[in-house]
């Protein structure tokens, strides 16, 4: 997510062992990063004094960046305890955005488009950012696709990924919605461009099989695990646009906004039902209750 640095957000970087606020000159003309796009990032999010699933997200950003070919420079407990030295700069009354960064500032010598893991860059971003929890979205099926593992880099929270998405988002909001319904290259629903998608069906919830065409995000996981806790039935199945078009709620998650009920898709308008209440509840219960999340 990106930061309206034209606004009066509070915002400090952590890079090269110093705190900068505002939003830093970092990246070069000549930097691998700008010209060949090696970077990866990773979100988590602190509100109310917690930060859920932080640790999970600071273990997930080495992951992206050992996949994209860099060498991470710092373990996911030093992101974390610099997350939580970072936090102590904000006041505490707005959500804050925690966005640690890798890239390469250099090529393989010889071939430079691959980057070299050896110039890998490190910075922590955090950037206050009100939560948007429970506001209804629409959708709309996008004409674009998810790429498979052959043929980009989905094992990696990559930025390389997301311009693709940028162009499903804007693609929809040309035709009035909020958000893109995003199909795999077999045609079945992977996700929004922007998050991922739950459907309740007779009690039943259903979400896309991680098939590796998206990011199974960590808050997806923790949602679906608190709502099987809870009773629920939930499947993780190959699911098509007629399913979502025939379920009785639909809703999303991603950790920027944590749950999030979709209002339409497409000409199908829903309710916010029970289920989709049930589980932004059974989170919000879950992360603070969790203190050391």
């Amino acid at each position: 997510m990106a930061v309206d640095t034209s606004a009066k957000t509070t915002t400090w970087t952590y890079v090269d062992g110093e705190w900068l606020a505002g939003n830093p000159p970092l990246i070069g003309p000549v930097s691998h990063a700008a010209w060949l796009g090696s970077t990866v990032f990773d979100g988590a999010r602190w509100f109310d004094g917690i930060a859920p699933d932080l640790d999970l997200h600071c273990q997930r950003i080495n992951r992206s960046a050992t996949a994209m070919g860099m060498k991470p420079t710092f373990t996911a407990e030093e992101i974390e305890a610099l997350a939580w030295e970072g936090l102590k700069r904000f006041s505490g009354e707005i959500a804050v955005y925690i966005k640690p960064m890798y890239w390469a500032e250099h090529g393989l010598p010889g071939n430079v488009v691959a980057p070299d893991g050896r110039s890998t860059r490190f910075a922590l971003c955090l950037f206050e950012a009100p939560m948007n929890t429970a506001k209804p979205v629409t959708l709309t099926v996008s004409p674009f696709r998810r790429p498979t593992p052959e043929t980009a880099m989905t094992d990696a929270k990559a930025g390389c990924l997301y311009p693709n998405n940028g162009r499903m988002i804007m693609e929809a909001k040309s035709r009035g919605f909020d958000n893109a319904l995003a199909l795999d290259m077999n045609g079945n629903v992977a996700e929004t461009a922007s998050s991922n998608i739950f459907m309740v069906r007779d009690g039943v919830v259903m979400t896309p099989a991680a098939n590796r065409t998206f990011l199974a995000g960590i808050t997806r996981a923790r949602v679906i695990a608190l709502l099987r806790q809870s009773g629920f039935d939930v499947m993780e199945t190959t699911l098509s646009v007629e399913d979502f078009l025939a379920a009785d709620e639909v809703f999303m998650t991603g950790n920027y906004s944590k749950v999030m009920p979709v209002s339409r898709l497409d000409g199908r308008d829903y309710q916010e039902g029970p289920v989709t209440r049930k589980a932004l509840e059974l989170y919000m219960e879950w992360a603070h209750s969790s203190v050391d999340a």
